[in-house]
């Protein structure tokens, strides 16, 4: 439904607006509006749009249908709605799109990898942008940093269970604690 997918792309705006990049939100439905699904698809580069964030639940035909009619890079995200199959349907139906239609996928929900994908395709020609979103990574870095206290050029892998959390340092004597 689509105030469940308003709800789940507030998280792609947020981090857009965090790197102050415009962008616009227009609601358009593979089954519902046709008409305006295929106006949208086939002018959007020509006013100027970039990258395509499209994500739909359910049957999830919206990415698809986007990156079938533009010549622009789609990202499509998975949403978990009231008619899903808890969101396997909209998973799979974005993710194989047959050869000539590729749609990029990100996880179910996951607006804000999306927004962040997005950021990274523009930063491929726009240094600045480049530049901000290397900064963004570094500082998941640090802020993961500050959760561990890690001895230097100690890598710890992290494997998370349901059940337990495991950590390993590689070392074959301290394998899991």
């Amino acid at each position: 439904d689509a105030r469940k997918a308003v709800e789940v792309f507030n998280a792609a705006g947020k981090i857009l607006k965090e790197f102050e990049v415009l962008f616009e939100i227009t609601v358009v439905s593979a089954h519902r509006t046709p008409k305006r699904l295929v106006e949208f698809s086939e002018n959007a580069h020509k006013r100027g749009v970039k990258v395509i964030i499209a994500g739909a639940g359910g049957a999830a035909h919206l990415p698809g249908m986007v990156a079938a009619i533009s010549p622009l890079p789609v990202i499509g995200v998975p949403v978990k709605s009231s008619n899903s199959l808890d969101g396997w349907d909209s998973i799979l139906s974005i993710l194989q799109m047959p050869n000539g239609v590729p749609v990029a996928t990100v996880a179910l929900n996951a607006a804000k990898n999306a927004g962040i994908l997005a950021l990274q395709i523009l930063g491929a020609s726009d240094i600045q942008l480049q530049s901000k979103v290397a900064a963004y990574k570094k500082s998941l870095e640090a802020e993961l940093d500050t959760v561990i206290d890690q001895k230097p050029n100690e890598k710890l892998l992290f494997f998370i269970t349901k059940e337990r959390l495991y950590l390993t340092n590689n070392h074959p004597d301290h394998n899991t604690w």
